[in-house]
């Protein structure tokens, strides 16, 4: 069955760097476009970003744009969010998804997710 593991999440201070890593199996991965969704707590999930398939092309929230940078390694079925210059509002638990196409923000599976706080 389809599976997503997201790891790499925890506590940062502002203006940090953490990198997200989201295993992906039971599908082929290089198949689908691959999205990054948050919900912070109290809030309805919000759509990060995106990849295409290959990896070439990527789209980016506005809250996001210039500093998260997402990419893929479909040789090892993983997907990647860097995210640089972290700002509280980033508080969130972050879930990798799989996206019925590109661009679009619809998915049909998502993991468990991985929580990132941001805190002095």
């Amino acid at each position: 069955q389809v599976q997503l593991v997201e790891s790499g999440g925890g506590l940062v201070q502002p203006g940090g760097s953490l990198r997200l890593s989201c295993a992906a199996s039971g599908f082929t991965v290089s198949s689908y476009a691959m999205s990054c969704v948050r919900q912070a707590p109290g809030k309805g999930p919000e759509w990060v970003s995106q990849v295409n398939r290959s990896g070439g092309s990527t789209r980016y929230a506005d809250s996001v744009k210039g500093r998260f940078t997402i990419s893929r390694d479909n040789a090892k079925n993983t997907l990647y969010l860097q995210m640089n210059s972290l700002k509280p509002e980033d508080t969130a638990l972050y879930y990798c998804a799989r996206t019925y196409s590109y661009p679009s923000s619809q998915y049909d599976y998502r993991g468990q997710g991985t929580q990132v706080t941001v805190s002095s």
